[in-house]
């Protein structure tokens, strides 16, 4: 009898997600010379429907130069001289560990504010056109993220690690433009291999950026990107006083979710929509996470006392009041009855999200348990299907 066929993975990305091609990527933010760049750098093979995507992108690439310009023009001096009024606090954790969740609980208080998707998608710019671009834009963006159906807008949070490839710093994330040509600068991921100049011109790039964002609102910053999670230490080095807050998951749950994750960014912001198989990836999604908890383990040791907490997942969703509480006595963020009415409002709004649910084989389990067991005595997660 011929060998039976494996099933097709049930975390499979949805191909009906593919946007539209009036809808923007995040690669509609970038400027001409790094537009032209990641064109001349990724041996891009475009498809006759990607090529009116890249088409659309080119004029506005030149367009976000020319307002660059004038908005430096406007406010250089002074996101230069911008002091942060209270360090940033990053939220740190492997994709779909639940940082999402938490981002968006830590921004209910009045006095956190955070980087939204038009900032990140313009950070060239943000600053004299996002008060009239971005409402007169808003009905080009789905109302929901392909992913996991969480309400997505230009005013909603995003990883400033979007931000970074816009302003033409290499990133991992831009393997998501040409997906069919595989992963891309992953020496940035941790940036240990980064020589030291181009790591100090992304340490300059993403303090910039976080200044830009104090000018429009001087408050505490939140930030949450998963592969800051590796770059604690380059981190601390721009932001000596800064606060974390790491995020844990069953890495049974991550490994799923996360290829899913990845391959609805792949066909979402994909210039490559009819190439849809992505080989590489779920080697990738292993491989990083053992990068990421290497230099997580080493780096933590390096955060003062009193500036780092470690949660679960499962005990944030379980009682986010007393895990928001604890966070905030432990880091010293202030009162939490400052933020109770927010916590209050955002489970409310979100009490009927479920979550996807996945089946792992057998053997996949076993894998995973295998290639991430650093994850798993970190955090103390046990046996493989615990989830204890």
């Amino acid at each position: 009898m011929p060998p039976k066929e494996p099933d097709k993975p049930r975390y499979s990305a949805d191909p009906t997600h593919n946007y539209g091609i009036l809808t923007p990527r995040f690669w509609h933010g970038m400027g001409l010379g790094t537009w032209l760049s990641l064109l001349a750098t990724r041996q891009c093979r475009l498809t006759p429907q990607s090529m009116l995507t890249a088409a659309s992108i080119t004029p506005i690439s030149a367009i976000n130069s020319l307002m660059g310009m004038w908005t430096n023009f406007l406010y250089g001096r002074k996101v230069h001289r911008q002091v942060l009024s209270e360090p940033p606090l990053f939220v740190l954790g492997h994709w779909r560990s639940g940082t999402t969740l938490l981002h968006e609980l830590l921004i209910t208080d009045p006095e956190h504010t955070f980087p939204n998707t038009y900032e990140c998608m313009s950070p060239l710019h943000h600053l004299s056109t996002q008060r009239y671009t971005a409402p007169l834009t808003k009905w080009l963006l789905p109302s929901k993220r392909p992913m996991d159906n969480i309400e997505a807008g230009w005013d909603k949070p995003q990883e400033d690690e979007f931000a970074l490839c816009n302003l033409g710093l290499p990133s991992p994330y831009l393997c998501w433009a040409f997906p069919h040509n595989g992963p891309v600068h992953s020496e940035y991921l941790d940036l240990r291999q980064v020589p030291k100049r181009a790591r100090r011109r992304w340490q300059a790039r993403l303090k910039l950026f976080v200044k830009s964002i104090a000018v429009a609102r001087d408050k505490r910053i939140v930030l949450k990107s998963p592969p800051h999670t590796a770059r604690v230490r380059w981190l601390l080095e721009v932001f000596p006083q800064a606060k974390f807050v790491h995020i844990s998951r069953d890495p049974l749950k991550l490994y799923p979710s996360t290829v899913r994750l990845w391959k609805s960014l792949a066909d979402v912001q994909g210039l490559q929509p009819d190439l849809p198989e992505y080989p590489w990836m779920e080697e990738e999604v292993l491989k990083n996470l053992v990068v990421m908890y290497q230099a997580y383990r080493e780096d933590r040791e390096l955060i003062p006392a009193g500036n780092l907490c470690e949660i679960r997942y499962e005990s944030l969703v379980a009682d986010p009041k007393a895990e928001i509480a604890r966070m905030y006595e432990e880091l010293n963020l202030g009162d939490y009855a400052r933020i109770e009415p927010g916590v209050n409002q955002y489970m409310e709004r979100t009490r009927d999200y479920k979550t996807n649910r996945f089946e792992l084989p057998a053997d996949v389990k076993e894998r995973v348990r295998d290639r991430w067991g650093i994850y798993f005595d970190m955090f103390e997660y046990g046996e493989v299907g615990s989830g204890r």
